[in-house]
């Protein structure tokens, strides 16, 4: 499970502790990697408190170069496991994350190269009445999905996951290379969280294919400042 987080120590102690309680199948052995990118709060401090209890190996990284994309890649190239998958340091899992996460990327013969699945709102603050969330074109700016309750391949629907939510076969990386580090969230950015549908182009260009899993769900807390 790979993390990248800035100066959100508050939300990253939630989202930690919601790993730390979810229930995993005994057949899954994983880790957690918190990539710090120059935070100056109390980041590693929480990840540092967590440790000590965790119930998995819990890795704190640091990237220096400023943005989520570099932190990512950094996680990337220290992943030990056989999928990645991917969160926000603001998210809280549901019970059945993980394995529903990693169920089709594994076996002789997994069902998809990647998987993604729904995203959930933790409102800040009501959101404003014209904001229409049943509106799909709207999701990304907020950061949310939901594509219902059966699963879909996401090429035959024209969708991608979210970086909140979505793991990876780790080898797939091997053929694509990581996220650009001139996309997605940075300090001052105006583009934002581009990162994704641009490497799912260059993965889908070498025949990769994804799932959207309803049962890999998790909440992701949306601020005042970003309605």
């Amino acid at each position: 499970v790979l993390i990248a987080t800035y100066n959100r120590a508050k939300l990253l102690d939630e989202t930690l502790t919601c790993l730390a309680g979810m229930p995993v199948s005994a057949s899954l052995s994983w880790e957690v990697l918190v990539i710090d990118n120059n935070s100056i709060d109390e980041t590693q401090a929480i990840v540092e408190r967590h440790r000590g209890q965790f119930p998995v190996p819990l890795r704190y990284l640091t990237e220096r170069q400023q943005g989520r994309s570099s932190a990512l890649n950094t996680g990337i190239a220290n992943a030990r496991g056989r999928v990645l998958a991917f969160t926000d340091d603001d998210v809280r899992v549901q019970d059945g994350w993980l394995d529903a996460a990693c169920r089709p990327l594994l076996g002789a013969a997994p069902a998809a190269d990647y998987t993604g699945g729904p995203v959930r709102p933790i409102w800040e603050v009501p959101p404003p009445r014209w904001l229409d969330l049943s509106r799909g074109d709207l999701w990304g700016t907020i950061a949310i999905q939901d594509h219902g309750a059966a699963q879909m391949g996401y090429e035959d629907a024209r969708k991608v996951p979210l970086g909140a939510n979505m793991a990876v076969r780790a080898e797939v990386f091997d053929v694509t290379g990581g996220f650009r580090s001139d996309l997605g969230r940075s300090g001052g950015r105006v583009v934002m969280g581009q990162e994704v549908p641009e490497w799912l182009l260059r993965a889908r260009q070498s025949g990769y294919r994804g799932l959207y899993v309803p049962a890999m769900e998790v909440h992701h807390h949306v601020p005042a400042a970003r309605l």
